[in-house]
């Protein structure tokens, strides 16, 4: 039996290049430039994201979940939740190493499912961040779940028309390209009936209603998270992803990995507010003594440690049984527990931090209700905290069966009691008690 906590020397001296990296020359890009993240960058910023992406590249950490023919690692869940860890401290940081969402997600599942023109259309640019893509799933009325969608595609010849709405369709107003979820067959199980189609965001009929802003975002209609109308578009039949029926399987593809990607950013991004919790309890006195030195913040400090702790052991734990398994599904009760788990982590040790900073905590010169938001974001995005609960819950019972009684538990002790009098009976008629 092997049972290990340490990474190997090699791997652990390019993470400890890599935090060094985003530490030194990337958040500060956060500062300078905090909201470019999704649109094609210009000649002035592209003049300091290529010498970065180089410098990623020379150290063999560039786009690291796909393999050598795509520029790739070819690393596994271990390896990637790792260096996403550090990466999950800068907005950018993603970016720099070609493993930004949603785009690092469309981009695996078309290496995975496309077809060597689809990559070569879509996944090369893609991967040299020339182009941006979306992910067209979620509807205004059905949310993420599938068996409610009514966005159709049907087959006209050679071609297929796709009509529908779509709502949170993350960066369409600067993507080339849109992954969409659509219904081809109503009458078999929706888990089998929906296909997915690579549509070029200039096609006819794919009309951009509103983009929807976060709630920190003031001026409305100008955020990244589309509301789109399919009216007739039309796409050729070489346009389905993966082949018809098989959207389900590819969406199972794209969200497992991605969510302990999601999971293990986080994770960086609540280790900075740890960070920043501790600086402020060894910096600021009140009432005569360190805030270090009450006992609340003491009580914060260690809560928000044993949190983080708990977590990150969870997630890499699952990281590794996808790695062992190779089989999302086989693991989907820790994937599901994980997603259910980590909004609450954030939120916790991030509000603590905010608390802990007073006034400040409260301001936007510091960067707590931003982690608090994206807490909230992480409940509700790719599928609802209480839809990955039920999912747990289920799988967690396949386990267990009803007690023998339908009367009392397995567990009651009098009956335990019984049986185990009845066991050591010999002895007890020797010494009459044991």
């Amino acid at each position: 039996m092997s049972w290990d906590f340490e990474t190997e020397p090699e791997y652990q001296a390019q993470l400890d290049w890599a935090d060094a990296f985003v530490r030194e020359e990337i958040q500060p890009l956060d500062l300078v430039a905090p909201d470019l993240q999704f649109v094609p960058p210009s000649k002035a910023l592209a003049q300091v994201l290529d010498p970065l992406k180089e410098q990623v590249k020379a150290h063999g950490l560039w786009a690291t979940h796909l393999g050598p023919e795509l520029g790739g690692k070819g690393h596994g869940q271990l390896k990637l939740a790792l260096l996403n860890e550090i990466l999950g401290r800068s907005p950018w940081a993603p970016h720099v190493f070609g493993c930004h969402a949603p785009d690092t997600g469309n981009a695996e599942i078309l290496a995975h499912y496309g077809t060597p023109e689809q990559k070569d259309r879509y996944l090369q640019p893609l991967l040299n961040g020339e182009i941006f893509s979306t992910y067209s799933m979620t509807e205004p009325h059905a949310g993420a779940d599938p068996k409610e969608f009514t966005t159709r595609a049907v087959k006209d010849g050679a071609e297929w028309v796709i009509n529908g709405w779509k709502y949170f369709s993350s960066n369409a107003r600067t993507a080339a390209f849109l992954i969409v979820m659509a219904v081809t067959d109503p009458d078999v199980s929706p888990y089998k009936g929906m296909s997915m189609f690579l549509v070029p965001s200039d096609a006819p009929g794919v009309n951009i209603v509103r983009n929807v802003g976060l709630a920190n975002e003031q001026k409305l209609g100008d955020g990244f998270h589309a509301t789109i109308h399919y009216e007739d578009v039309r796409v050729p039949a070489d346009a389905v992803l993966g082949g018809e029926g098989q959207a389900f399987a590819i969406a199972q593809t794209r969200l497992g990995g991605g969510r302990i990607h999601h999971a293990m950013r986080t994770i960086g991004l609540a280790k900075k507010a740890l960070d920043m919790m501790c600086e402020r309890a060894l910096s600021r006195s009140t009432q005569g003594t360190l805030l270090a030195e009450k006992e609340f913040v003491q009580g914060y400090i260690a809560d928000s440690y044993a949190q983080l702790t708990q977590f990150r052991l969870f997630v890499l734990y699952t990281a590794w049984k996808i790695d062992k398994y190779n089989d999302y599904l086989k693991v989907r009760k820790d994937i599901s527990s994980i997603k259910a788990t980590m909004p609450t982590v954030l939120h916790d040790i991030a509000q603590r931090a905010m608390q802990l900073h007073g006034a400040l905590g409260t301001t936007n010169e510091v960067p707590f209700h931003q982690m608090m938001l994206a807490a909230q974001i992480m409940a509700i995005a790719d599928g609802p905290t209480e839809v990955h609960k039920v999912t747990v819950a289920r799988q967690l019972l396949r386990d267990y069966r009803p007690s023998k009684d339908p009367l009392w538990p397995d567990q009651f002790i009098p009956t335990l009691l019984e049986a185990a009098q009845e066991k050591y009976a010999h002895y007890l008629e020797q010494v009459g008690t044991l």
